[in-house]
């Protein structure tokens, strides 16, 4: 008696998760269930981000229009740019600590970010500082200055990333 009381709650569980499999199933079929995520980041709407003619452009599912640019570049203390580079037309070392650098378009609607480091893949930089902003007098130029860990103005090497 013993066994066909198991088998019998075997069975009976077995029909009852079928069952539930079906009606899970239907339900989801139905459309009344929870919607997918949408087309933004975590489901949330895509970004809309102003194009360079006042227009909006859709974002991707990444949230990043798929007009953006991006340059980037390792550049040495001494304003030489390393083979780590896209977008970098030129650097130069304008003074102590203080560096300009050319993109190949127009970066004047972009967002410019720097950090203090070496090129290649061994040793570590000094400590210190970076500041960048737009160079006035051109769309497509950076300045950018290298401070070291007291505040007075030292020759790093950096790296830069610019986002349009």
């Amino acid at each position: 008696m013993k066994g066909h009381s198991k088998r019998f709650w075997l069975l009976t569980l077995a029909v009852v998760a079928f069952g539930l499999a079906a009606l899970g199933g239907a339900y989801a079929a139905s459309g009344k269930g929870p919607k997918p995520p949408g087309p933004g980041i975590n489901g949330s709407p895509s970004p809309t981000i102003g194009g360079p003619d006042g227009t909006e452009v859709l974002g991707t599912t990444k949230g990043m229009p798929p007009t953006a640019q991006v340059f980037y570049g390792v550049v040495n203390a001494d304003g030489t740019v390393s083979a780590q580079r896209f977008g970098i037309s030129s650097a130069t070392k304008l003074s102590t600590g203080t560096y300009q650098i050319n993109m190949g378009a127009p970066i004047t609607a972009c967002a410019y970010v720097a950090t203090l480091g070496l090129s290649g893949n061994s040793g570590t930089s000094a400590p210190g500082s970076v500041t960048v902003v737009g160079r006035v007098g051109t769309t497509n130029g950076i300045f950018l200055q290298t401070f070291n860990s007291t505040g007075g103005l030292a020759d790093h090497g950096f790296h830069l990333v610019v986002t349009c």
